[in-house]
């Protein structure tokens, strides 16, 4: 439907015996990125807008374009149904995101054991209270399936795959309702 995105537009030199190609192939690349950009940016504005957080909604969209724009098929083939390449971006874009969350979350998770002991010092145990407190009422303002996943797998140590086969949900369903409990936990933690 759409001609290559990063090639120079050059249109080719028709000879008289030439057919002529259909219109919708010969687009300027620049042109042709734009209108994909006004028609289908609003759309995967909603859509990350719904799925992240609302303030990375823009930057997300921006960096669908972008790969979008530097991708393999931009350049050596003509995009058929861009809005389903656009689409499939956007999935891939947030599955990154969570797959890294999940893992900054897992780099920075300490055992339970191998924290000190608040000692004598008033403050910090003040403070280890406090923090408690936020973390409990945290935990409460989750959903309650979400807070379920998140606590079957960090209270009990069950993997994804055995809370998925006990809750009825997909591997992926578990996957993201960790995501946002860990999402949730960590803005209410950096407070």
């Amino acid at each position: 439907m759409i001609g290559s995105f990063l090639k120079p537009a050059t249109v080719p030199r028709l000879c008289e015996d030439d057919p002529l190609p259909p219109e919708d192939r010969v687009v300027r690349a620049s042109l042709a990125l734009d209108d994909l950009y006004r028609v289908h940016g609003p759309r995967l504005l909603r859509y990350f807008s719904r799925r992240a957080d609302r303030q990375d909604a823009g930057d997300l969209v921006h960096e669908s374009f972008v790969r979008f724009a530097n991708s393999d098929a931009c350049r050596e083939q003509t995009i058929e149904c861009p809005e389903a390449y656009l689409n499939q971006i956007a999935t891939n874009l947030l599955r990154d995101r969570a797959k890294s969350a999940v893992q900054r979350s897992l780099a920075s998770h300490v055992a339970a054991d191998d924290v000190p002991l608040a000692g004598p010092d008033l403050v910090a145990a003040l403070e280890a209270r406090d923090k408690l407190n936020r973390l409990q009422t945290a935990l409460m303002r989750l959903k309650p399936k979400t807070r379920e996943i998140f606590l079957a797998h960090r209270l009990d140590g069950l993997s994804y795959k055995q809370i998925a086969e006990r809750s009825g949900l997909s591997v992926k369903g578990v996957e993201w309702h960790m995501t946002k409990a860990i999402d949730h936990l960590d803005r209410v933690l950096r407070r």
